[in-house]
C-alpha cells in the first residue's frame, strides 16, 4: 500500500450506543476491564476482529469492545475549553454557543472547508472548526 493510499484513508468512527461501553484489554469478555465509556461518546475503530473492535478514544487510549454496543450515529467531542460554535462557516460569524473540553456534540455534517456542523443536546446548532473537535 502506498503512503498516498494510507494518507487518504478516512478514519472510521462510531458512537457508544444506549448503554455505556466496557473496554477490555483483549477481544473477549474474559479480558481485563480497562475503562467504561459513557453512552454517546465517539470512538475511532482501529481494527475489527470478529464481533469485536479495537477502538481509540479522544485521549488516544486503545482497547477492545464488542461491536454490537456501538452505534452508527455520529458524535464528536470538544478538544479544549471555550470551543466556539458559530452561525456560519466563518471565524467572524456570530458565536451561537461555546463548548468546554469533553462536551459531546452531535455531528450533523462532516467538515467542509475546515468546518463541521454540530448540534448541542439542548438543540442549538452551528459550525465549529474541525480542528477544535475530535471524532471526525
Amino acid at each position: 500500500m502506498s503512503l498516498a493510499a494510507v494518507a487518504g484513508h478516512a478514519a472510521d468512527f462510531k458512537t457508544v450506543g444506549t448503554a455505556p461501553a466496557v473496554l477490555y484489554d483483549a477481544p473477549s469478555t474474559k479480558g481485563t476491564k480497562l475503562f467504561i465509556v459513557p453512552r454517546g461518546a465517539p470512538l475511532e475503530i482501529v481494527l475489527a476482529y470478529g464481533d469485536w473492535v479495537k477502538v481509540r478514544d479522544a485521549s488516544g487510549e486503545t482497547a477492545w469492545t464488542p461491536l454490537r454496543g456501538l452505534s452508527a450515529k455520529r458524535n464528536v467531542v470538544a478538544r479544549s475549553n471555550n470551543v466556539k460554535v458559530r452561525s456560519s462557516e466563518e471565524d467572524t460569524a456570530t458565536v451561537v454557543f461555546t463548548a468546554d473540553k469533553g462536551v459531546l456534540l452531535e455531528l450533523l455534517e462532516p467538515g467542509a472547508n475546515g468546518w463541521t456542523r454540530v448540534r448541542h443536546r439542548d438543540g442549538l446548532t452551528g459550525y465549529v472548526r474541525s480542528t477544535d473537535i475530535w471524532g471526525i
